[in-house]
């Protein structure tokens, strides 16, 4: 049984960081693609990075510069470093896992089929 647990999530103040991680458990595939999603209040639920098997990472054009996603595969962790944070940037972020590669999908949520729980990021101005 796969499944993702968030945490790190907090407020902090606009220009601040914060890192995010999602422990792994019952992930087993060679070939797979993980990402970071983000829903706000009254908003679809957006994807903002994604990183797969091979170490192949895609974002979100607004946060590129500012966020980075990596693996630690050791702990079966993902993790998403977000900086210059911004108050749009506010949000419950979700951390999902796919079957398989996606490719070009990758920050499309409906070729995602395990998602965690998610944790709520507050950027104040």
């Amino acid at each position: 049984q796969v499944q993702l647990v968030e945490s790190g999530g907090g407020s902090v103040q606009a220009g601040g960081s914060l890192r995010l991680s999602c422990a792994v458990s019952g992930y087993t595939y060679s070939n797979y693609c993980m990402g970071w999603f983000r829903q706000a209040p009254g908003k679809e639920r957006e994807g903002v990075a994604a990183i797969d098997s091979d170490g192949r990472t895609k974002y979100v054009d607004h946060v590129k510069d500012r966020f980075t996603i990596s693996q630690d595969n050791a702990k079966n962790t993902l993790y998403l470093q977000m900086n210059s944070l911004k108050p749009e940037d506010s949000a419950m972020y979700y951390c999902a896992a796919a079957v398989g590669r996606t490719g070009d999908w990758a920050l499309y949520r409906y070729v995602y089929k395990y998602w965690g729980q998610g944790t709520q990021v507050t950027v104040s101005s």
